[in-house]
C-alpha cells in the first residue's frame, strides 16, 4: 500500500514539474494558470508552494523556481540515501551476529 501511494506522489510530482517546465514557466513573466487536476497533485502543489519551489505571479498564475526546485530535490535525495545506509547498516550488522552464531 506504501509503495503504491509512493508511486502516485512521485507521479504526481513528474506531472506537475513537466507542466511547468514543458510551458518555460520558470520564472514570473512566464507563470502560467494551474489548477491541479487530482488529490495527489494538489498535495504536492501545495506543499511545493510552501516550499518556495511554486511561485505566484498573479492570481491564479505559477511559476516553478528552479533553484528551490533543485534544492528540494537534494533534501529528498538526501533523506533517501540516509534510509538506504541505515538499512544497509542494519542488514551489515544482522549478518554479522549471523556469523557470529554460527561460530558459536
Amino acid at each position: 500500500m506504501a509503495t503504491a501511494a509512493a508511486a502516485v506522489i512521485a507521479r504526481a510530482r513528474r506531472d506537475i514539474q513537466h507542466e511547468f517546465f514543458s510551458q518555460d514557466a520558470v520564472r514570473a513573466d512566464r507563470a502560467i494558470a494551474f489548477d491541479p487536476a487530482r488529490h495527489a497533485q494538489r498535495r504536492v502543489f501545495e506543499r511545493w508552494r510552501r516550499a518556495g519551489v511554486i511561485q505566484e505571479a498573479r492570481p491564479g498564475h505559477y511559476w516553478l523556481d528552479v533553484v528551490a526546485y533543485d534544492l528540494d530535490l537534494r533534501r529528498r535525495h538526501g533523506r533517501v540515501r540516509i534510509m538506504l545506509l541505515a538499512i544497509i547498516g542494519l542488514l551489515l550488522i544482522g549478518a554479522a551476529v549471523g556469523l557470529l552464531n554460527l561460530r558459536h
